[in-house]
């Protein structure tokens, strides 16, 4: 993986505050010896998402990254780049050579934090609860491939798998199919609240105010036995209301370490910086940025509108405008970096075109302009996201093939809004469960996808995904994948965007920040440490 770390000045008014922290400020020192993280994600409590951190629910990049630090799986995605590899399994592998038996088995003495023995019913019990309560955030959908969960005395787990899929160790990788005690999480029902209780490297107190998690205290447990190396006791995680916030409190000191999600122009403004006390981490983004159509609403249901939305929409003018360096054009669901990955949209449609989308409108019968709303949430992917929508309103418009209006809501209401059919055409991020091409495809087009889109194509559903799945070989795949993708590119039932880079900004009080983060931008807060940065 490349890296490129910046060593630059805490620079007076860098980051200027316009709200102040959810869980307050305080001196980093304050708190012990706790290493305190910043982030802007939020966690809270609804009539619609009454449990958000139960592995069988929790499925975004936030709560994913708290589950990650407390629920531990039978396999985990690696230090760097490559292949999952065992964790609280001692052993995991296929067992036949179509790839549709797997078997691990678990590390002697693994206990959850209150020391409970962790058994392979234990393992049994928290994949059938998932499959089992099927919620509705479309998380069990990644474990769609399992037909039976076998065990075999206490210590040997074996997974059969209703077809081939080579995709399998990297989603026992994820929290969904993180192991919980019995004891604390009932079989068929979610658990509600914020409480947490694993077998991970941390134990979770959370401290809420009404129903928002304000801050995450995480402490090392003592009975974790995995791979991983805890290199601190105590980390604290803060959630803040604006990039600009988190990033006064770093630059005071209240906070150590800023992650997601801060803005273009602190990141523009860090890596212009030389010399201090402040590092700014860049490292290689797997993150997309989409629209999402509900194809069975009017305004989109034609084809031809779709498709005249991917002709006229400028991605270079929307990534230097809004992103600038920090983002690049994506023409494909598959980022550019990832096996598999054909700029399918861009072999299409070529240069954004006005005449050649009014060529697909007049074709089609299609009275202009088309009145449609863009839907975007504003205070879950950083605060750009309401100047993006409003420079795609301004293309779309510019024509006169359109009439766009743009309409921002809080990810509490957008979530269960979108789940709903209730927007026609919405904006969406994705960070990828593991760092295969799959994961860029099934989620968003395999029967009980994330994003309950009513488009449905039998091919991509009966023949390309299983087919890529086949393929140890992920390079084997390309052909199945490049077919997929091609559809998209023609149905248009998703209009990818961009992709972009992540970083993470840290004082040089705290070390192996070069590591905090993965290719799937999971959190990996046992990686810091302190010390004096180089």
């Amino acid at each position: 993986m490349n890296r490129n770390t910046l060593v630059l000045p805490a620079v007076a008014g860098l980051l200027a505050p316009v709200l102040t922290a959810c869980g307050g400020t305080g001196s980093a020192s304050g708190g012990g010896d706790a290493i305190v993280v910043g982030t802007t994600d939020r966690f809270t409590v609804s009539k619609d998402a009454p449990a958000p951190l139960d592995p069988a629910y929790a499925y975004d990049v936030g709560t994913w990254n708290i589950l990650r630090q407390t629920v531990q799986t039978l396999m985990i995605q690696p230090k760097g780049e490559g292949d999952p590899v065992p964790e609280a399994a001692q052993s995991c592998g296929f067992t036949d050579t179509g790839n549709e038996r797997y078997a691990c088995r678990l590390r002697d003495g693994l206990t959850f934090a209150d020391g409970d023995p962790i058994t392979a019913g234990d393992v049994k019990f928290s994949i059938d609860r998932a499959m089992a309560i099927k919620a509705d955030s479309g998380v069990f959908a990644l474990l769609s491939t399992i037909d039976t969960v076998e065990t075999k005395g206490d210590n040997e787990v074996i997974f059969h798998l209703k077809t081939a899929d080579a995709t399998f160790p990297y989603k026992l990788s994820t929290p969904v199919a993180g192991i919980v005690n019995p004891d604390d999480y009932a079989k068929d029902k979610l658990r509600d609240g914020f409480d947490v209780d694993g077998s991970g490297p941390y134990t979770l107190k959370a401290e809420v105010s009404g129903d928002e998690m304000t801050k995450a205290v995480f402490t090392k447990n003592p009975h974790y036995k995995g791979a991983l190396t805890v290199n601190n006791e105590d980390v604290e995680m803060r959630s803040f209301e604006s990039a600009d916030a988190m990033g006064n409190a770093l630059e005071k000191g209240d906070i150590e370490v800023m992650t997601r999600t801060m803005s273009p122009e602190q990141i523009k403004e860090l890596s212009e910086a030389s010399g201090g006390n402040i590092e700014l981490v860049e490292l290689p983004g797997l993150e997309i940025r989409y629209l999402a159509f509900n194809t069975d609403d009017p305004g989109v249901k034609a084809k031809a509108v779709r498709q005249a939305m991917a002709q006229i929409i400028n991605r270079s003018e929307l990534v230097s405008k809004v992103y600038g360096s920090s983002a690049e054009p994506l023409y494909s669901l598959v980022p550019a970096s990832i096996t598999g990955h054909s700029n399918s949209f861009f072999n299409k449609y070529g240069d954004p075109s006005v005449d050649k989308a009014k060529s697909l409108l007049t074709k089609a019968n299609i009275t202009t302009p088309v009145k449609l709303t863009l839907n975007y949430t504003t205070d879950h992917y950083g605060p750009a996201t309401k100047q993006e929508f409003e420079l795609l309103q301004k293309q779309l418009n510019a024509g006169g093939l359109f009439d766009v209006t743009i309409q921002g809501a809080a990810w509490d209401s957008f979530v269960p809004a979108e789940r709903n059919g209730d927007y026609e055409v919405w904006g969406m991020g994705w960070f990828p469960d593991f760092p295969d091409a799959d994961n860029y495809v099934a989620p968003f087009l395999d029967k009980d996808n994330f994003l309950k889109l009513p488009y449905a194509n039998s091919e991509i559903r009966n023949t390309l995904i299983p087919q890529s799945r086949r393929e140890a070989d992920r390079l084997s795949a390309s052909g199945s994948l490049t077919d997929i993708q091609d559809i998209v590119a023609d149905d248009v039932p998703i209009l990818p965007l961009w992709q972009g880079k992540q970083y993470l900004a840290a004082r040089d009080t705290v070390t192996g920040t070069a590591y905090a983060l993965n290719s799937s931008s999971t959190l990996q807060l046992w990686e810091l440490s302190r010390g004096v940065g180089d």
